[in-house]
């Protein structure tokens, strides 16, 4: 059986976090996906509130201390990544964004990558799609397609969690699984309207 690396990046500030709960959720699904595809897997955590001096050290000298060296190195180092940020003002953490920034522009080249946030409203559930997805496509990250969102109301239902969150959480984990694993992602339902040689008529008409 092989073993995987999985880097895991908090980026939530206070203790307990909805953001670490989050990215553990993601973590306990990722390897048990992994594990119904044959791999094992060894899971290594980033905690970026401990993070936080080191960060701003490096960003006004340009060298790491061993400790965010070691932290960069784990993440660089994975097979695969689930970073997970808290939302502000409708974007990612100043926190989660430094430590991306002090990464060099290769270091996420080709690496699978699941994305999760947190908030306490569902109106800041876009800032995956318009903020946090863009951050890791420019660093050439390969974003599974289902970013996982959840507001301070998911973590309300049965079991400490909202039904349709924990549905998120196993389809996104089951997507980095598949690329963490080298297999192509489960397929998506097929969008007829997407297909050039159809005719509308026949869409119409449901042929």
């Amino acid at each position: 059986m092989t073993t995987r690396t999985l880097a895991v990046v908090s980026g939530g500030l206070s203790v307990p976090s909805s953001t670490r709960l989050l990215a553990d959720r993601l973590t306990t699904a990722t390897v048990a996906a992994l594990k119904d595809r044959g791999e094992d897997s060894t899971v290594e955590v980033v905690e970026l509130r401990e993070h936080a001096r080191d960060l701003a050290d490096n960003l006004v000298t340009g060298f790491a201390n061993k400790a965010l060296r070691t932290a960069v190195d784990t993440v660089t180092g994975a097979d695969g990544l689930i970073a997970v940020t808290p939302i502000f003002s409708a974007s990612y953490s100043g926190l989660f964004k430094t430590f991306f920034d002090v990464l060099d522009k290769d270091a996420l080249v080709g690496k699978p990558v699941l994305l999760g946030a947190t908030a306490g409203t569902a109106r800041h559930s876009l800032a995956l799609e318009h903020a946090v997805r863009p951050l890791f496509s420019y660093l050439r990250a390969v974003s599974v397609p289902t970013a996982v969102f959840a507001a301070t109301e998911d973590w309300a239902g049965a079991g400490g969690i909202d039904r349709a969150l924990a549905g998120r959480i196993d389809r996104a984990a089951g997507e980095l699984a598949d690329l963490v694993a080298g297999r192509p992602v489960s397929a998506r339902p097929v969008d007829p309207f997407a297909d050039p040689t159809t005719s509308f008529e026949d869409l119409l008409n449901g042929r």
